[in-house]
């Protein structure tokens, strides 16, 4: 068996070998019928004016201090040491023009049986909402001025603290925010849309 193989190698080599000398000095080229080579325009044209830039949302000015003063609303933070999450957690305020909102929200981490309450302008509008790891939300119509969305931890799950990714999206589809919060059981995590 090792013979047949060794002469099955051989004889390969050697007829690879053979073939590549029939191209030594027997190369020559195709030479073109024009050799002038002309420059040909491009077909299309750039465009003169720059393509608008994607509009970033404008940034609210708000203080969290502020907004988290409030006790009957908000609970104080928690002052333990190597515990971040006992407080609560400011998402941002961003200003629209949109007609309504669409919020999503799902576990960022591990599914472990996370719950939140969600609130709009200070009044429940989803009681108990249990994070999965597939998206849900609500759709809400804005309000001129101030929309307000807190989100409010009901428990950390079995993986303290609870997380959650949110997106944020205007009327067109276009992402308004998109991020995570990490809060303790009783704190709220809170965007606010402005409404022009």
């Amino acid at each position: 068996m090792k013979k047949i193989l060794f002469l099955v190698v051989i004889i390969g080599v050697s007829l690879h070998g053979y073939a590549q000398k029939e191209l030594n000095g027997k190369y020559k080229p195709i030479q073109s019928k024009n050799s002038e080579i002309k420059d040909v325009p491009p077909t299309d044209t750039p465009p003169t004016v720059d393509p608008p830039p994607v509009k970033e949302p404008t940034v609210l000015k708000i203080n969290p201090e502020d907004l988290y003063k409030n006790n009957s609303l908000y609970k104080p933070e928690a002052n333990v040491e190597g515990i971040f999450y006992r407080r609560n957690e400011y998402l941002g305020g961003f200003v629209t023009n949109s007609l309504y909102s669409t919020v999503r929200y799902r576990d960022a981490a591990f599914v472990d049986g996370d719950k939140i309450k969600v609130y709009l302008n200070d009044k429940v509008i989803e009681p108990e909402v249990i994070l999965n790891s597939e998206f849900q939300g609500f759709k809400i119509n804005l309000v001129k001025g101030i929309n307000k969305i807190d989100f409010e931890a009901l428990n950390e799950g079995s993986a303290s603290p609870n997380t959650a990714e949110f997106q944020v999206y205007d009327d067109k589809g276009a992402v308004i925010e998109a991020s995570q919060w990490n809060v303790g059981t009783g704190y709220k995590a809170t965007i606010i849309l402005y409404k022009e």
